[in-house]
Protein backbone atom coordinates (compact mmCIF):
# COMPACT_ATOMS: atom_id res chain seq x y z
CA UNK A 1 0.00 0.00 0.00
CA UNK A 2 1.23 3.45 -1.05
CA UNK A 3 1.04 6.61 1.79
CA UNK A 4 -0.73 9.61 -0.29
CA UNK A 5 -0.27 12.70 1.60
CA UNK A 6 -2.36 15.56 0.91
CA UNK A 7 -1.42 19.36 1.98
CA UNK A 8 -4.42 21.23 1.35
CA UNK A 9 -3.96 25.22 1.96
CA UNK A 10 -5.99 28.51 1.31
CA UNK A 11 -4.29 31.79 -0.25
CA UNK A 12 -2.54 33.33 2.53
CA UNK A 13 -4.69 36.96 1.49
CA UNK A 14 -7.62 34.73 2.27
CA UNK A 15 -6.66 32.41 5.04
CA UNK A 16 -7.93 33.69 7.84
CA UNK A 17 -11.96 33.67 6.63
CA UNK A 18 -10.86 29.93 5.22
CA UNK A 19 -9.81 28.53 8.37
CA UNK A 20 -12.88 30.16 9.98
CA UNK A 21 -15.74 29.74 7.51
CA UNK A 22 -14.90 26.79 4.86
CA UNK A 23 -14.15 23.34 5.54
CA UNK A 24 -11.58 21.25 2.30
CA UNK A 25 -13.16 17.98 0.60
CA UNK A 26 -10.46 15.75 -0.94
CA UNK A 27 -11.84 12.93 -3.05
CA UNK A 28 -10.60 9.74 -4.30
CA UNK A 29 -11.78 8.01 -6.91
CA UNK A 30 -14.72 9.01 -6.45
CA UNK A 31 -15.66 8.76 -2.64
CA UNK A 32 -14.91 12.37 -0.45
CA UNK A 33 -13.60 12.68 2.73
CA UNK A 34 -13.82 16.29 4.84
CA UNK A 35 -10.64 17.46 5.76
CA UNK A 36 -8.89 20.01 7.91
CA UNK A 37 -6.75 22.52 6.27
CA UNK A 38 -2.90 21.52 6.36
CA UNK A 39 -2.20 17.89 5.69
CA UNK A 40 -4.56 14.58 5.84
CA UNK A 41 -2.64 11.33 4.82
CA UNK A 42 -4.57 8.36 2.63
CA UNK A 43 -4.04 5.01 1.68
CA UNK A 44 -4.00 3.97 -1.95
CA UNK A 45 -3.56 0.78 -3.49
CA UNK A 46 -1.40 0.62 -6.96
CA UNK A 47 -2.69 1.45 -10.39
CA UNK A 48 -5.11 4.64 -11.18
CA UNK A 49 -6.57 6.94 -9.20
CA UNK A 50 -8.52 10.07 -9.54
CA UNK A 51 -7.24 12.42 -6.97
CA UNK A 52 -10.09 15.54 -6.85
CA UNK A 53 -10.05 18.63 -3.71
CA UNK A 54 -12.54 21.16 -3.07
CA UNK A 55 -14.02 23.27 -0.46
CA UNK A 56 -17.19 23.75 1.40
CA UNK A 57 -18.58 26.31 3.57
CA UNK A 58 -19.24 24.71 7.11
CA UNK A 59 -22.54 23.83 7.95
CA UNK A 60 -23.26 22.97 4.14
CA UNK A 61 -22.50 19.10 2.79
CA UNK A 62 -23.43 19.16 -1.25
CA UNK A 63 -22.17 22.44 -2.64
CA UNK A 64 -18.24 21.60 -3.55
CA UNK A 65 -16.62 25.20 -4.56
CA UNK A 66 -12.73 25.59 -6.76
CA UNK A 67 -12.80 22.08 -7.32
CA UNK A 68 -9.84 20.76 -9.09
CA UNK A 69 -8.48 17.23 -10.57
CA UNK A 70 -5.45 15.48 -10.47
CA UNK A 71 -4.80 12.20 -12.23
CA UNK A 72 -2.17 10.03 -10.43
CA UNK A 73 -0.86 6.63 -11.41
CA UNK A 74 0.82 4.60 -8.54
CA UNK A 75 3.17 2.16 -9.45
CA UNK A 76 3.77 -1.31 -7.32
CA UNK A 77 5.90 -0.12 -4.37
CA UNK A 78 5.63 2.90 -4.35
CA UNK A 79 5.88 3.92 -0.52
CA UNK A 80 4.76 7.75 -0.58
CA UNK A 81 3.39 10.24 -2.51
CA UNK A 82 3.22 13.69 -2.05
CA UNK A 83 -0.07 16.58 -3.57
CA UNK A 84 0.05 19.96 -2.70
CA UNK A 85 -3.66 21.67 -3.44
CA UNK A 86 -3.41 25.76 -2.95
CA UNK A 87 -6.31 27.18 -3.82
CA UNK A 88 -5.95 30.52 -5.47
CA UNK A 89 -6.35 34.29 -4.04
CA UNK A 90 -9.14 35.81 -6.30
CA UNK A 91 -12.57 34.60 -5.46
CA UNK A 92 -13.94 31.96 -8.15
CA UNK A 93 -10.50 30.66 -8.41
CA UNK A 94 -9.71 26.99 -8.45
CA UNK A 95 -7.52 24.84 -6.36
CA UNK A 96 -3.91 24.01 -8.14
CA UNK A 97 -2.94 20.03 -7.17
CA UNK A 98 0.85 19.71 -7.80
CA UNK A 99 2.80 16.30 -7.05
CA UNK A 100 5.79 16.38 -5.31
Amino acid sequence: MTVLTVTVSPSLVAKPFHLAFTRPVVEIDGIETETAWGTTEFTLGSGQHEIAVAFRYRGTHKAKLARARHELAVADGTERVRLTARLGARNGSSFTITEE
